[in-house]
């Protein structure tokens, strides 16, 4: 599947799945003019998450390091087409789907991307970088 629409709408599946599978009542919105994809009612708190494919980056020996997904939106006017990061008012979490896990990152944790790192860098650095195991949906939803 190489079309990028049908891979976001594929990933917007698997991540209401997982998350209705969790057992938390999911919503989404009319018509396609907000920022959000759906609303996740936890605990009678509504959350506005964004649904983003992630792409997976692997090292020489074929190891995935990371994966990464953009944090911006894609609009156009008369002088082409417009990059702009997402807002804390507009969405509270980005989503994404990797190996049959939900994940959830704060936007207030996301720049223009987010990477998400399987691998600690060559370099062994830990500060300013996010490991995948820490954004399960359910390690972040029990933070809440």
């Amino acid at each position: 599947m190489e079309n990028t629409k049908k891979l976001g709408n594929l990933t917007e599946l698997q991540c209401m799945t997982y998350l209705y599978g969790l057992g938390y009542s999911i919503s989404i919105p009319f018509g396609n003019a907000d920022k959000y994809d759906l609303v996740l009612d936890i605990n009678d708190k509504l959350y506005k998450i964004q649904i983003k494919h992630s792409s997976e980056y692997v090292d020489v020996n074929g190891e995935t390091e990371y994966i990464k997904f953009k944090c911006t939106w894609q609009s156009h006017n008369t002088q082409g087409y417009i990059r702009t990061k997402y807002q804390t008012n507009e969405v509270d979490f980005f989503a994404t789907f990797y190996n049959g896990q939900c994940y959830l990152v704060p936007v207030e944790e996301c720049s223009a991307e987010k990477i998400l790192r399987i691998k600690p860098p060559k370099n062994n650095q830990r500060k300013g970088i996010s490991f995948l195991e820490e954004y399960t949906a359910e390690e972040v939803i029990s933070r809440l």
